[in-house]
C-alpha cells in the first residue's frame, strides 16, 4: 500500500494520521474516514483494517483522537482525555480533509468506527449527511449500562463523587486526576477492567505502540456516563448501516448492541463475530470483520 503521513487542524488541536491511496489507483475515489476507540492509537491494528479497504479501491484517511497517539490536544487541554462529542466533532473534521484531498471524491465518503468509535461513527452518520456508508464494529451504544459495567472498585459502582470531586480540584487549577486504563487489581479503578482488556492493551504495547501510556483522566469516565449513541440510530437511515457485533462481547455489551440495531430504519446490516470485544482485531474474527466492512463501503460508494 502506498501510504502518507497527514495532519490538519480540527479547530486548535492538530491531528496527525495516514493516507492511503486505493488500489488499483482511480482517481478521484471515494474514502473512508477511520479512527480508534477509547485510548488507543492508530498503530493498534488500524493499519491492517486501512489495507484491506485500499486493496478494494478505496483512498483511507486513518488518524489518532485528539491526545492520543501522534495528534496533539488542543491549547488548555489535557492530553489523553477522552470527550465524546470533541471526537465526533474530529470525524467532520476529517471528513473536510478528505473532501478536499485532491485524490478524494468529495460526494462519496464513508465512515468506519471500532468500539467508542463506532458510537461515534453512527452518530457522525446520523447528523452529517456528507456521510454514504457507516461501519461500526463492537460497538459501544450506551453510557449508562457501560458504566454500571465498569466503573467498579470491589465490584461497587463508583458514584459521582469522585467525579465531582475532581472538577472542583480542576476549576482551583490543579492538574486533572488520572486512572490507569487497565490493570489488576479490584481495589483500583481503572477505565476498562476486563481481562481481554488488559490482555489486548498489554500486547499492543508490547508489540504495537510502545508510546501508548495506560493512563487516562477520570473525567474521561465521567465524560462516557452521559454519551448513549444507540439513540442516534433511527436517524442514520438512509445512510446504510452496518453493524459488526461480537457474540460474547462483555465490555460494551454485545447484546446491547443487538438491541440497538432493532431501532434503526433499513438499509442496514448486522454481522455477527464469535468470540468478544476484541475479535475483530486479530485472526478468523479480523478476516470476517474488515472483509464484512470493505464490502459494505465498496457496495454503498464505488457503485
Amino acid at each position: 500500500m502506498v501510504r502518507h503521513d497527514i495532519e490538519f487542524d480540527a479547530e486548535g488541536a492538530l491531528l496527525r494520521g495516514w493516507f492511503y491511496e486505493p488500489r488499483p489507483a482511480a482517481s478521484p475515489a471515494p474514502c473512508v474516514v477511520m479512527a480508534h476507540g477509547w485510548s488507543s492509537t492508530k498503530r493498534m491494528h488500524l493499519d491492517r483494517f486501512a489495507e484491506v479497504f485500499a486493496a478494494a479501491g478505496l483512498a483511507v484517511l486513518v488518524y489518532d483522537n485528539r491526545g492520543w497517539g501522534e495528534s496533539e490536544a488542543a491549547p488548555g487541554k489535557p492530553r489523553h482525555e477522552i470527550d465524546p462529542w470533541e471526537q465526533i466533532r474530529d470525524y467532520q473534521h476529517a471528513i473536510t480533509y478528505a473532501q478536499n484531498h485532491p485524490d478524494v471524491d468529495p460526494d462519496r465518503i464513508g465512515v468506519w468506527g471500532t468500539s467508542f468509535s463506532a458510537g461515534h461513527a453512527f452518530v457522525v452518520a446520523a447528523i452529517d449527511r456528507r456521510v454514504k456508508a457507516v461501519s461500526g464494529q463492537a460497538p459501544f451504544v450506551s453510557g449508562r449500562a457501560t458504566y454500571a459495567n465498569l466503573a467498579r472498585v470491589h465490584n461497587r459502582v463508583v458514584g459521582p463523587e469522585l467525579f465531582a470531586a475532581d472538577r472542583r480540584a480542576r476549576a482551583k487549577g490543579e492538574p486533572p486526576a488520572t486512572v490507569p486504563v487497565v490493570g489488576t487489581d479490584p481495589g483500583q479503578l481503572v477505565g476498562l477492567p476486563t481481562p481481554d482488556s488488559h490482555a489486548f492493551f498489554t500486547h499492543a504495547r508490547e508489540e504495537l505502540d510502545p508510546t501508548w501510556p495506560n493512563e487516562v483522566t477520570l473525567r474521561s469516565i465521567d465524560n462516557f456516563y452521559g454519551y448513549e449513541p444507540a439513540r442516534y440510530l433511527p436517524d442514520i437511515t438512509p445512510t446504510p448501516l452496518l453493524m459488526i457485533v461480537g457474540r460474547e462481547d462483555g465490555l460494551t455489551g454485545g447484546n446491547l448492541a443487538a438491541s440497538a440495531y432493532g431501532t434503526a430504519a433499513e438499509p442496514k446490516k448486522i454481522v455477527f463475530l464469535p468470540g468478544g470485544h476484541f475479535a475483530a482485531y486479530t485472526g478468523d474474527g479480523f478476516t470476517r470483520a474488515s472483509q464484512a466492512s470493505r464490502d459494505w463501503f465498496v457496495e454503498h460508494l464505488t457503485r
